[in-house]
């Protein structure tokens, strides 16, 4: 991996990381947030264990690094760095296509409860300057709320 000094406020340097395709060397850390249809209650127990592992496996397929992942029961804070040449969009994409698919198969209770299992929006927000342990920390704390 690459790495860059970054300079902030007060000439303070932090050494951030960079990954690298053929092309680019990046830096880019989401955090992304979509609930279910209806914000209905659903993502808990199997269900929530099954999403993170589908979550983890379109990661691993797509180069896609999940820093951090919580399910809560009625929606998912994800933390990832993306390729910017792949796109966070197409990520984002296909986790949700993946998982409505897997999980409406394996948990039958889905479908009747809900005719598709996304809403079709999400948030995506970027990690600017802010170092991902911070972001990090308050999406593991979204647990205790």
């Amino acid at each position: 991996m690459l790495t860059i000094d970054k300079c902030f406020r007060y000439n303070v340097f932090v050494k951030t990381e960079l990954r690298s395709n053929n092309n680019v060397a990046f830096s880019c850390k989401y955090h992304v947030i979509f609930c279910p249809k209806y914000r209905r209650k659903v993502l808990t127990g199997d269900i929530a264990e099954r999403l993170k592992s589908i979550v983890h496996e379109v990661a691993d397929e797509t180069r896609c690094e999940v820093i951090e992942l919580e399910v809560m029961p009625d929606h998912v804070h994800l933390l990832c760095e993306v390729d910017p040449q792949f796109g966070v969009h197409k990520f984002v994409k296909l986790v949700k296509g993946r998982s409505s698919r897997y999980l409406r198969q394996e948990f039958p209770v889905l479908k009747s409860r809900l005719p598709s299992l996304w809403t079709n929006r999400y948030a995506c927000l970027t990690t600017g300057g802010a170092p991902p342990s911070v972001i990090k920390q308050y999406i593991e704390g979204q647990k205790n709320v």
